[in-house]
């Protein structure tokens, strides 16, 4: 039976899955790592070579009776990259990426020339941030002006892969919305922000072209000689890697919340119509099957709770036996959990804070719930702007390492008031992948199965790590989440102006 391909290319390595639709099965993975050159001025760069390399290692690393199955695959990128391409399709400098901190000056350039970030809001649905890719573009004339004046095409990391599956280059609106050019309500390029960027220069013809979320493309004979895959193998559009996650999760109708408990904190979630901010308060992303992505992050979340369980002599894995011993609220204790600066709620300069202490609850098990309740907390204070925009869920589909936490699920339960439920495909974004290529594979073949249809039939949930909101604790973690936002209200002025 035919097999489907999932690539994922992401900051630290490039896995493969690959996976029996038939069957519903996961058959095989590979991962290779990636190397990130940093520099003191915030830059973050890799080599699209490596991205190559690494890609050629995965798919030697699979059994070759499988390779040979393989009927269509698509790409997961990291976002936000900028791959600078010759007319001979020869990359011209290291890619600068989604972390890249080089070009702040750059993003205030840009939105000062339109007229400030509301201005930028209106005409994109976006700002122009730190690491999106407008930014990256006069950086890169000022620091590299030899590669700039080559320039012919700007591609993202999923769309520089795509060109050397495939020869040809091409975008999509998932991934492109995250570049600070396109205006999402209408899934176009604004001109006058493209202008802004560089008024010396004509950028819209350095674009590619934005394909649909459903075409599939040949793959290169040369390229299908070098991974081992047959000549007839389709390459789907792909997209960016919280677009491929989205429908790896089954994000993909209104309704659906998923939030991953990593590092750092996401909450992203469907909707059929744009869902900007006039404030800027969540990436309003396009989704990659047709629709949006409204994207919130928070920059405190695993790091937290590791960071406690080591100043204290315990590992994560043993937090939960801590957390049965202390109730909702900790007895009064709040962490805010700002070690890095926040995203949401808007505190880049914020510090980590903790309050309430007195003889009852300066423990280290109560400071462990302290700092688990304070990154939930701060992931809440995110959905209350969805709902505050009119979007409602009716299930939360719970990733990253925080969900291993069988106490951290049934916190997210109680604390949002929804059912959570735990994906069994662990790697979401390559997962989506292949999903995603099954679903444009079928309709290049005329079947009109529908995305949505496609991610109920594949994309499955383990009901021994699901969880129920109780609402006794329901109702105790909404007096300790308001108490959570007074100490919010109450520091936020040390931390602003």
């Amino acid at each position: 039976m035919e097999l489907v391909a999932g690539i994922d290319a992401g900051t630290q390595s490039l896995k493969v899955v690959v996976y029996d639709p038939e069957g519903r099965s996961l058959l095989a993975s590979a991962s290779a790592p990636l190397q990130l050159t940093s520099a003191a001025d915030g830059s973050r760069e890799q080599q699209p070579a490596d991205w190559v390399t690494a890609l050629h290692a995965c798919f030697a690393a699979l059994d070759p009776a499988l390779r040979s199955r393989i009927a269509a695959l698509a790409v997961s990128g990291q976002q936000h990259g900028f791959v600078p391409v010759d007319a001979a399709g020869e990359v011209l400098a290291p890619a600068k990426l989604w972390c890249d901190t080089s070009t702040s000056a750059e993003c205030e350039q840009i939105m000062d020339a339109v007229g400030g970030t509301a201005r930028t809001i209106e005409l994109g649905g976006n700002p122009v941030l730190a690491g999106y890719t407008a930014s990256k573009l006069p950086w890169t004339k000022t620091h590299r002006p030899g590669a700039y004046a080559r320039l012919a095409t700007i591609l993202l990391p999923h769309d520089y892969l795509n060109f050397v599956l495939t020869g040809q280059r091409f975008c999509e609106y998932g991934d492109a919305s995250g570049t600070g050019w396109l205006d999402v309500r209408t899934r176009t390029w604004s001109t006058v922000l493209l202008h802004a960027t560089d008024p010396d220069r004509d950028l819209a013809a350095c674009l590619p072209r934005i394909a649909a979320p459903e075409e599939v493309f040949d793959i290169a004979p040369d390229a299908a000689a070098a991974l081992g895959l047959p000549a007839t193998v389709k390459v789907a559009v792909g997209g960016g890697d919280n677009m491929m996650a989205a429908i790896g999760t089954g994000c993909v109708v209104p309704g659906r919340l998923v939030m991953s408990l990593g590092t750092s904190g996401t909450l992203f979630a469907f909707s059929d119509t744009p869902v900007v901010d006039r404030d800027g308060a969540w990436a309003a992303f396009c989704s990659s099957t047709g629709g949006w992505l409204p994207l919130i992050c928070t920059m405190n979340c695993t790091v937290v709770t590791g960071q406690v369980a080591e100043a204290f002599g315990f590992s994560s894995r043993e937090g939960d036996r801590h957390l049965q011993a202390t109730p909702p609220g900790a007895d009064g204790l709040v962490m805010l959990p700002f070690l890095n600066g926040e995203r949401t709620p808007d505190l880049p300069q914020g510090k980590g804070v903790l309050a309430g202490l007195d003889t009852t609850n300066m423990t280290p098990a109560h400071i462990y719930r302290a700092a688990m309740e304070g990154a939930t907390y701060a992931l809440k204070y995110g959905y209350d702007a969805f709902v505050g925009a009119g979007m409602r869920f009716d299930r939360i589909v719970l990733t990253g390492g925080g969900s291993n936490s069988a106490q951290w699920r049934q916190m997210v339960a109680d604390v949002f008031g929804l059912p959570v439920d735990v994906p069994t495909q662990p790697e979401g974004a390559a997962f989506g992948a292949a999903l995603q290529a099954l679903w444009a594979l079928g309709h290049a073949r005329g079947d009109a199965a529908s995305i949505a249809g496609i991610a109920d039939r594949h994309v499955a949930v383990d009901p021994l790590q699901s969880a129920q909101p109780d609402p006794a604790r329901t109702a105790a973690y909404a007096a300790a989440y308001a108490r959570f936002l007074r100490h919010l209200d109450a520091i936020t002025p040390l931390y602003r102006g």
